[in-house]
C-alpha cells in the first residue's frame, strides 16, 4: 500500500496540482490585498467615506453595549454580527480571481490551438464498389479492378 501511495504521490499530475494550489493560494493573497487595500478604499470614498471592512450589522449585543466603532470592537465585546463588508470584499476578490483564471485558461487554450498540428489527410479510402481499403491516389481498385472516379 505504501508503494502504491508513493506512485500516486509522485505522479506528474499530482505534483502539478500541488504547485497549482500553492500558486493559487499566493495569487489569492495578492488579489485579496488588491481588493482590500487598493480597490475598496476609493469605492468607500465615493460612497460617502464607508470602510467596507467595518460594514456590519449587530444581531445581538455583546457584554459591552454598542454602538461599536469597528468590527474588531464588536467582536471584542462579544457581539454577534453580520459582516456585510467582509462578504463584499470576499465577493469582489472572487470575481477578480475568477476573471484572472478565465483569462489564463483562455490564453492556454489559444496556445494549444496554435500548437496543434492540423490533422494529416487520410492515406486510404474505401472502394465504393467492394469497400476495400485502398490508397487515396488509386485510380483503379486493386481488389475488384473497378475504375475509380478521380476527385
Amino acid at each position: 500500500m505504501l508503494k502504491e501511495f508513493k506512485e500516486f504521490a509522485i505522479r506528474g499530475n499530482v505534483i502539478d496540482m500541488a504547485v497549482g494550489i500553492i500558486i493559487g493560494a499566493a495569487f489569492g493573497a495578492i488579489v485579496n490585498s488588491l481588493v482590500v487595500d487598493v480597490i475598496m478604499p476609493p469605492i468607500g470614498l465615493l460612497l460617502g467615506k464607508v470602510d467596507f471592512s467595518n460594514l456590519f450589522v449587530v444581531l445581538k449585543e455583546g457584554a459591552v453595549v454598542g454602538p461599536y466603532a469597528s468590527l474588531a470592537a464588536a467582536k471584542q465585546a462579544g457581539a454577534v454580527t453580520l459582516n456585510l463588508g467582509v462578504f463584499i470584499n470576499t465577493l469582489i476578490s472572487f470575481v477578480i480571481i475568477a476573471f484572472a483564471i478565465f483569462m489564463v485558461i483562455r490564453q492556454i487554450n489559444k496556445l494549444k490551438r496554435q500548437t496543434e498540428a492540423p490533422a494529416a489527410p487520410p492515406a486510404t479510402k474505401n472502394c465504393p464498389y467492394c469497400f476495400s481499403s485502398i490508397p487515396v491516389q488509386a485510380t483503379r481498385c486493386p481488389f475488384c479492378t473497378s475504375a475509380l472516379k478521380t476527385e
